[in-house]
């Protein structure tokens, strides 16, 4: 008998096996549908003796004019109007993680008084990520130590365009007071006096 359980449960799992091996089968094909056809289509070429090359084209020549990229700005695009006269037209780099570690970098050189250092990593960071706040308000920091007080004064201001509410807006506008006063006289003494 129990032989016979064996045998009944094994013709038992092969038909269910056959069975849903002839589902599958039936799924893969699916219902059979006709495509629409386009009678006033002209007929394709038939290019199997001479198919074209792409290595026979010319060097400026795309072996698919279905592939060219149009990159050229939109017409009436008041923005890029003039960069057609511009001897350079590329994109800026732009990638904040770079940025970032000029920041940090700069950070380093600023603590270690080396403010040449700490200048040229806070400008490389606004080059990575123009507009960075926090680069912007450490250069004019660092301008200020090095004696470029105009400079500085303008990184100040820029600070809190781009921030006004930031976590050094309190210390660009103290900035920006006290280099008021300082940096019309230095200007000033800079300027030759006309003879």
């Amino acid at each position: 008998m129990d032989v016979q359980v064996r045998i009944l449960i094994l013709a038992i799992m092969a038909i269910s096996l056959s069975g849903c091996a002839l589902a599958q089968s039936n799924e893969e094909e699916g219902p059979i549908t006709r495509v629409p056809v386009d009678r006033s289509a002209p007929a394709p070429k038939d290019n199997r003796k001479a198919p074209p090359r792409s290595d026979q084209l010319a060097p400026d020549e795309s072996s698919s004019k279905q592939t060219q990229i149009d990159v050229s700005p939109p017409s009436g695009d008041a923005k890029r109007a003039d960069a057609g006269d511009s001897e350079l037209n590329e994109f800026h780099p732009w990638d904040p993680h770079k940025a970032a570690k000029c920041v940090e970098v700069g950070d380093y050189y600023f603590k270690q008084g080396n403010y040449r250092a700490a200048m040229s990593r806070y400008q490389e960071a606004l080059e990575w990520k123009p507009k960075d706040a926090e680069a912007t308000y450490k250069l004019a920091e660092v301008q200020e130590k090095s004696g470029d007080l105009n400079a500085a004064l303008d990184n100040y201001r820029a600070y809190l365009k781009i921030l006004p509410g930031g976590p050094y807006a309190d210390k660009a506008q103290k900035g920006i007071d006290r280099l008021k006063s300082k940096a019309a006289p230095a200007a000033a003494q800079a300027a030759p006096k006309p003879s």
